[in-house]
């Protein structure tokens, strides 16, 4: 057999291997994940996939440690650590580290939500956060804090918790000098500086630096406490007062006294204690640096920075820059 004919013998040959395997569309993911579902058009993206349920992270970061299954990812996330950012959003001037990122973003503008909860409605940009979501609905918590006992839905959350313990605090706001554990609490304290408020109350005038916390405000004027207590009944308008509450109830006291050892189940009661020790007092301004005895009266000094006055008297019009301004005023037409 000339070599002519060893070359068409072997062409023929592939084509007839071709035609005995299934056919298979384009775009049809033909490769499913026993472990989770997920499907596949192509055997190299699948194999990457199953390293997730691995376990295995063979990749890890000098800078941090973080570990990684794929060198890809490990390659993506030291973009972090250089600070590069070179995917910005043309509508409101958002960077990112890579156009996947840009790319999610960006349909936060968009306003389409094409994800949403059978069981409440909500709706989501991407499908990852609709699953997120839904571990509310399921009750499930598998991480659970070791000094607090507090539970989460995810590892992430668990492990941004930890950090309030550690009292490592490695953000810091150039402005004020006050210090942050994470970098979404520093962004969200520049508000503070910025002094832009655009979520109002429509029943008492009063203004919101996130929607987050007109919606919790908003409770007030409800009277709605969906959250209530299992072992005293007691109820509250926001989870975050539930959760405190039952640590009343543990046992635990995470926050001791530096002075004298005495424990304290809350962060705040530990604060009001210092005083004794120190005669000072303890609730402390981040725009002018004054102190405080009581949470409720650095609340009131905190309108003192601002040239909003959101309050206003039916009467006669005249407008404050607070609620209890406002209650005293009226006291001249009663």
């Amino acid at each position: 057999m000339t070599s002519t004919q060893k070359d068409q013998h072997a062409a023929r040959s592939q084509r007839s291997r071709e035609a005995d395997k299934p056919h298979r569309r384009k775009g049809e993911k033909t490769y499913s994940c026993d472990e989770c579902g997920k499907s596949f058009t192509r055997a190299g993206n699948f194999k990457k996939h199953q390293l997730i349920h691995s376990g295995v992270k063979p990749y890890s970061c000098d800078l941090c440690g973080k570990s990684f299954t794929q060198a890809g990812s490990l390659k993506a996330h030291q973009f972090i650590h250089s600070g590069f950012k070179p995917y910005s959003c043309d509508l409101c001037g958002k960077s990112f580290t890579q156009a996947g990122h840009l790319k999610n973003h960006q349909l936060i503008h968009s306003g389409v939500k094409p994800y949403s909860c059978d069981l409440c409605g909500k709706y989501f940009t991407q499908a990852g956060d609709l699953k997120k979501h839904q571990l509310i609905h399921s009750g499930v918590k598998p991480y659970s804090c070791d000094l607090c006992r507090k539970s989460f839905t995810q590892a992430g959350s668990l492990k941004r918790h930890q950090l309030l313990h550690s009292g490592v605090k490695p953000y810091s706001c150039d402005l004020c000098g006050n210090y942050f554990t994470q970098a979404g609490s520093l962004k969200t304290h520049h508000l503070i500086h910025s002094g832009f408020k655009p979520y109002s109350c429509d029943l008492c005038g009063k203004s919101f630096t996130k929607a987050g916390d007109l919606k919790i405000h908003q409770l007030i004027h409800s009277g709605v406490k969906p959250y209530s207590c299992k072992l005293c009944g007691k109820s509250f308008a926001r989870n975050r007062n539930l959760q405190r509450h039952l640590v009343t109830h543990s046992g635990i006291k995470a926050y001791s006294c530096d002075f004298c050892g005495k424990s304290f189940s809350d962060k705040r009661y530990r604060n009001i204690h210092l005083r004794i020790h120190t005669g000072n007092d303890v609730y402390f301004c981040d725009q002018c640096g004054k102190l405080f005895a009581t949470d409720a009266q650095i609340k009131q000094h905190m309108f003192t920075h601002t040239e909003e006055r959101p309050y206003k008297c039916d009467l006669c019009e005249k407008t404050f820059k607070a609620p209890h301004q406002l209650n005293k005023h009226q006291q001249i037409h009663s």
